[in-house]
Formats: structure tokens, C-alpha cells, sequence
């Protein structure tokens, strides 16, 4: 019974957050609740123990398939960011054959190598990329009317319920993902792979997949904030952005779902209310670095680990109790 409340009393606050806030709290929001999606799904290729540095160059190959496709195609914008996150984990596919010769550290720099061809790529070719300007005029989402309420998509807080319900399917399907026996397998290939492969458990097969899984979510919130802004370049995907995620990931810790989502909001609500007020916005890099260093020394299991010691957990069932089940 308390489940059910907790959840609609939740559905209800973020229903009603973003009308009590500002025209530009609004639009933070927004990039929150996208935000959000891409760091979940970074951790779910983190679940087989490679850590990438090129995840938000596939959330950039979302946006730009999407914007290609809704602008010079015609194709209607949400079946397009379906498009975006389709090209995006193919994309993730393509990569994974060079990419997976290598493991731990050598596959962080060669995701890091293979997103700069591609941000390369970008600048490299104005048609069909944009250049160095990247592709501008993106079409927007239709507005459209449910009777009760206009969607206006121009408005920050219509696109943050139309993104916050794209984002909420795609962070059930992640979670489903995890808890099936693919996420357990995802999970027995980072801590146990010589007795999964044992087992007769294709490694380089299921860690492509959580790649491609991992990079099609990516791709979606990258559609997501390209149809939003009306724009894409390749500086909105450099390595700076992924320095974010990976903070994000780490301070919030990697080992449960909401880890993650943990660290994006607070260090969110730092950047956003605390360094912007006080006028320390251009300092967020070496912040967010100092924040990380501190993070590993002192909180190396991450802010989730402060929710677990808080929140009772559930006793183990007795030896009794088990036998007369």
C-alpha cells in the first residue's frame, strides 16, 4: 500500500515542479530530465565493466540523425528520435568490432579516439553535417491538444512532460533490462567472466549488446535535446560534456539504478543554483573535477551508499522460516 502512494505522490509533484519555477529554471528542467536518461543509460554499459568516453558522441549521432531525417526528409519528429536512438545503437554495433579487442583502459581511449573521428567527421563535412556550425533550424515537436491541456512545445514546460514521458519509458525498459536474465548476465560479464565464458556465455556478444543498448538510449536523449534547441553542432558533444557524465555517474555511484540519477540532480541543483548564483559557472570544469577526486577518496561507493545505510533494508529470512516455507 505505501508503494503505490509513494509513486503517486511523486507522479504528482513532478507534474506540478515546473510551475513554480522561472522561465530559465524551466528550461534546467528540461535538459535535467534528458540528462537523466543519458546518464542511466551510460551506466548500463557500465554493468559489464567497460567505461566509455565517447557516449556522448553517440548521443550526438541521435541528434543529428534525427535532426537529418526530420529536416530533409519530412519525417514526423517522434518517429525521427526513434530513428535517432536506432541509428545511434547501429552505430554502437559498427564500433563494437574494432572497440572490443580491447578491455579496461584501452577501451576507454579507443571510445575516446573513435567519438573524435566522428566529432571530426562532423566539422569535416558541410553537407549533410553543417560543418563546424552544425545543422540549425531543426524542426520542432508539433504541438498538439489532449483537451484538457495545450501542448505549445516552444514553452519549456510542455517539452519537459512530453521528454519527462519518453524519458520515464525508457528508464522502465532499462530497468526491466537489468533485472531480466540478459542485465544478470551484463552483470556476471564484468565480475565473473572467465566463469561466464565457462558457461558457455559469449562475452564480446553480450557486451556489444549492452554497448548498443546503452548507445540507442543515449541517441534518444540526444534527439530529444536537438529538437528542443533547434540545433546541433559538435562542441555540444565534446569531452568536456562527458567529463559531466562521468561525474555524474561516479559521485552518484554505479552499483544501484538510482545511483546515477542521484548524482545528475545534485550536482545539477549545485551547478544551476549554487555556482551560477555566486558567479562561479566558468569554474564548473575545475569544481566538478575536485568534486570527483573527493568523491573517490572519501565516498568511493558514491551517494548511494549514504541512501542504503539510511533507507532499513529488508532482514533475511531465519534458517527456521526457510524450512517451513
Amino acid at each position: 500500500m505505501l508503494k503505490p502512494l509513494i509513486f503517486v505522490l511523486a507522479a504528482v509533484a513532478l507534474i506540478a515542479l515546473p510551475h513554480g519555477l522561472s522561465f530559465s529554471q524551466q528550461e534546467i528542467l528540461v535538459f535535467l530530465v534528458i540528462n537523466i536518461l543519458l546518464v542511466t543509460s551510460y551506466r548500463l554499459l557500465t554493468l559489464t565493466g567497460e567505461w566509455s568516453l565517447g557516449h556522448v558522441v553517440i548521443m550526438g549521432v541521435g541528434a543529428y540523425a534525427s535532426a537529418l531525417v526530420s529536416k530533409e526528409l519530412g519525417v514526423n519528429v517522434p518517429v525521427s528520435i526513434l530513428l535517432g536512438g536506432i541509428t545511434s545503437a547501429l552505430l554502437a554495433v559498427l564500433l563494437s568490432f574494432p572497440l572490443f579487442r580491447m578491455k579496461g583502459f584501452y577501451f576507454l581511449i579507443g571510445s575516446f579516439a573513435a567519438g573524435e573521428i566522428i566529432r571530426l567527421i562532423w566539422k569535416r563535412f558541410r553537407e549533410p553535417f553543417g560543418g563546424v556550425r552544425g545543422i540549425s533550424g531543426i524542426d520542432p515537436m508539433p504541438d498538439f491538444s489532449l483537451g484538457f491541456y495545450s501542448f505549445d512545445f516552444f514553452e519549456p514546460v510542455s517539452y519537459y512532460y512530453f521528454a519527462g514521458f519518453v524519458v520515464m519509458i525508457c528508464l522502465w525498459v532499462l530497468w526491466r533490462i537489468e533485472k531480466s536474465p540478459v542485465g544478470l548476465t551484463f552483470h556476471a560479464v564484468h565480475w565473473q567472466d572467465k566463469l561466464a565464458q565457462a558457461s558457455g556465455v559469449n562475452l564480446r556478444a553480450y557486451r556489444t549488446l549492452a554497448f548498443a543498448i546503452a548507445s540507442g538510449f543515449a541517441g534518444i536523449a540526444g534527439a530529444l535535446q536537438g529538437h528542443y534547441v533547434g540545433t546541433v553542432n559538435p562542441n555540444s558533444f565534446d569531452i568536456e560534456v562527458m567529463v559531466f557524465v562521468l561525474t555524474w555517474a561516479i559521485v552518484g555511484g554505479t552499483a544501484t539504478f538510482y545511483g546515477p540519477i542521484l548524482g545528475c540532480v545534485l550536482l545539477t541543483i549545485l551547478n544551476e543554483i549554487v555556482l551560477r548564483e555566486l558567479g562561479f559557472e566558468q569554474a564548473r570544469p575545475l569544481i566538478y573535477g575536485a568534486i570527483m577526486i573527493l568523491s573517490i577518496l572519501f565516498l568511493p561507493n558514491g551517494l548511494e551508499s549514504i541512501v542504503q545505510k539510511v533507507l532499513p533494508r529488508k532482514a533475511a529470512p531465519s534458517p527456521e522460516r526457510k524450512a517451513a516455507a
